[in-house]
């Protein structure tokens, strides 16, 4: 049967269907999916539950006593309208531009008429006199008004121009209406009820027009569980898929590069670190291709684990990749591996897109030719131009959105090719199993030896200014963060690039260098060696230095406009001090009365430990976008919220694994409705195998 489109749902018509088609919405089904971003309280005073958790509205039923219009301008006419309930008057305004060709509150002056009884939405005009509204939705009192747009809890949607809340609200309405009974039940009956699940139908109706805040909570509930019960079933089909398959190539520990390797380094692995290369080297050994997160604190040591990795691929004939996000950082870890790697045999080389012409062209082919052990680059390395002779290992750095369909690209460029993925930015359980559930995990925890604590304040720029140039007269090395790189007239933010001249003077006598991401790359990579070698003593930059570098003589980090950074943010910055034996110190320049800044700033403050950050910054941000997660192609979380929603991700996972361990194909009848939603909301994005 054909599905409709959405144009020809009551009230709808082409163009609004054109407006419709922007939100991803091309049929009547489609519509009952696109929820509510809030819900609002438009019940009258009295009728509402305490503590809702609901947006408010001023809402107002009455009868009109008096109505008139009034000319302010010649661009601007008002109507007015006093409205009495029996118990309190209001006056009522509404704002429309003048036109000289037709009376443009004629169809408002049928409805808004003395003796009509009347409801409005609206805020006060002046905080002043509350009796004063500027109105922004009326309705005449009756059934169908009070059906969906006042009188009850209302839904408020995400709008795109040319389309009214009241449009949306009516359009959802015809959608339940036409689709009466029609709505799918993908969960098996047993789940349901174990759970205590609302059918799909009530959910259906109740995320859209609830009549309690029980019935909205019981369809929300449901909805996300549908949500992150189906996510962890792609992900573990996923997983045994990459579980089932074998590499064509087999590892042994040979040595001759590891011992030498670690018998040169200048301090010994931490037992985490040992751990871990055990996990990995274990993964490498056994006959099926590695897929493991390795996650750590910032400055824990994950690039010497994956060093490590990298040569027990040479040692064994086979090539690696290790790729990073940002050219700066590939070139980082390029100096690194250049010290680490000194005196061995190991053949590597940097490809960055300022590599170009012979030099770029040889790189190319002796990675063809199998004539490099480690190639280093950013994400261009998983283009089809970069092919390798005997692909065994792929690295990627500092990704934590790199998807399940870049790691299948990873594994194109070789069978069965082992993947490590890293991320310094520590992932809660929730979050590392919606966003990897396709890996195992290792943690590093601890820092290498000689590693002290980096002391964090909130300080003003004056103060923060005097602590670093005390740094500097020491012979400390100093980073000065701003949000911009350039003035782009938001009031208070500072750019880098203005903020420079004003350094100079306030640190004379001393060596500066700016850094920012529109710079050349030779530019950048120039005075990343100054700084590095102690050259420049004061770098100002963007947060194009939150990642990967490595100065072990810069002390202080003072961060302005710190408001305007994430947890997350502020920790990896923080991260680039405290890399050497001497005392540092983050120092926050903020405006505390931006929201929630005192808060971010606070538990900055008080923790170093960056997996109780990453806690506090998925309560502080919510489920709803923690590191941009609605933007992460492979999920497709409307409703779930990862931060309040972890015992309900716990159950989906639990429910998953009895589902896949009784029928991993989801071939029984009682599962065909669910393999069907399955395929159709993640079998092309995500490669699934066929199932049947």
């Amino acid at each position: 049967m054909p599905v409709p489109k959405i144009q020809f749902l009551k009230g709808v018509g082409p163009k609004r269907a054109a407006l419709l088609a922007e939100l991803g919405v091309d049929t009547p089904r489609d519509l009952l999916a696109y929820y509510p971003r809030a819900w609002q309280d438009r019940r009258l005073p009295g009728d509402a539950e305490k503590g809702a958790p609901l947006e408010e509205a001023l809402v107002f039923r009455g009868k009109v006593l008096s109505a008139r219009e009034l000319r302010t301008s010649k661009a601007l006419v008002i109507f007015k309208a006093v409205l009495s309930n029996g118990k309190y008057e209001v006056e009522a305004s509404w704002f429309k531009r003048f036109s000289w060709r037709y009376d443009v509150f004629a169809s408002l002056k049928k409805e808004v008429r003395e003796g009509a009884e009347i409801w409005i939405v609206g805020r006060p005009e002046d905080a002043l006199f509350p009796g004063r509204v500027r109105v922004e939705e009326h309705y005449p009192a009756g059934p169908a008004a009070e059906a969906a747009h006042v009188g009850r809890i209302v839904p408020v949607y995400p709008l795109t121009e040319g389309l009214s809340g009241r449009f949306m609200r009516e359009a959802v309405r015809s959608a339940l209406a036409q689709m009466g009974g029609e709505t799918p039940e993908c969960l098996p009956e047993d789940i349901r009820s174990r759970r205590a699940l609302a059918s799909a139908a009530q959910a259906g109706r109740g995320i859209h027009f609830p009549g309690s805040l029980f019935e909205l909570e019981s369809a929300r509930r449901r909805l996300a569980y549908e949500e992150l019960f189906l996510m962890a079933l792609a992900w573990g089909i996923k997983r045994r898929q990459l579980r089932a398959v074998e590499k064509e190539h087999r590892y042994e520990l040979r040595r001759h590069l590891l011992t030498p390797f670690r018998e040169a380094l200048s301090f010994e692995f931490t037992p985490s670190q040992k751990k871990v290369i055990n996990e990995i080297f274990d993964d490498m050994l056994s006959p099926r291709p590695m897929a493991r997160l390795l996650q750590g604190d910032v400055g824990s040591g994950k690039t010497v684990v994956a060093l490590s990795a990298l040569l027990l691929a040479a040692e064994n004939g086979r090539q690696g990749l290790f790729m990073a996000p940002t050219e700066i950082l590939a070139e980082q870890h390029a100096l690194t591996f250049e010290r680490l790697l000194k005196g061995l045999p190991v053949r590597w080389a940097l490809l960055t897109s300022s590599v170009k012409g012979p030099a770029r062209k040889k790189i190319l082919e002796d990675a063809a030719e199998g004539r490099l052990d480690i190639l280093i680059g950013t994400h261009a390395l998983i283009e089809e131009s970069v092919k390798l002779k005997t692909p065994g290992l792929v690295v990627v750095d500092e990704q934590h959105r790199f998807g399940v369909r870049q790691r299948a690209a990873l594994r194109a460029k070789g069978d069965r090719t082992d993947a490590l993925i890293m991320t310094a930015t520590p992932i809660p359980r929730t979050l590392a199993l919606a966003l990897y559930g396709d890996l195992d995990v290792s943690t590093l925890t601890g820092m290498p030896p000689g590693r002290k604590p980096v002391k964090t304040e909130s300080l003003n720029e004056e103060k923060a200014f005097r602590e670093a140039r005390l740094a500097a007269s020491v012979g400390r090395q100093v980073y000065i963060v701003y949000p911009l790189i350039e003035e782009s007239g938001t009031a208070g933010l500072k750019a880098v690039t203005l903020e420079f001249e004003r350094l100079r003077e306030v640190f004379k006598g001393y060596t500066l260098a700016v850094l920012h991401g529109r710079m050349k790359p030779e530019e950048k990579r120039k005075v990343m060696e100054d700084f590095a070698a102690g050259r420049t003593r004061v770098l100002a930059a963007t947060q194009v230095i939150e990642v990967g570098i490595d100065v072990p003589n810069a002390t202080v980090m003072v961060i302005n406009n710190a408001e305007r950074f994430g947890l997350s943010s502020l920790h990896q910055l923080r991260g680039r001090v405290g890399r050497g034996a001497h005392e540092s110190r983050c120092l926050l320049v903020a405006d505390l009365r931006a929201d929630g800044a005192r808060e971010r700033v606070q538990a900055m403050c008080s923790t170093t430990d960056g997996f109780l950050i990453s806690e506090k910054d998925l309560a502080l941000r919510g489920g709803g976008d923690p590191l941009g997660l609605r933007q992460h192609g492979d999920l497709d979380l409307r409703l779930a919220d990862l931060s309040r929603d972890s015992a309900l991700l716990r159950q989906a996972v639990e429910d998953r694994d009895a589902v896949l361990e009784k029928d991993p194909r989801l071939a029984l009848p009682e599962h065909g409705p669910l393999k069907a939603r399955l395929l159709a909301l993640y079998g092309a994005r995500w490669d699934l195998i066929e199932l049947s």
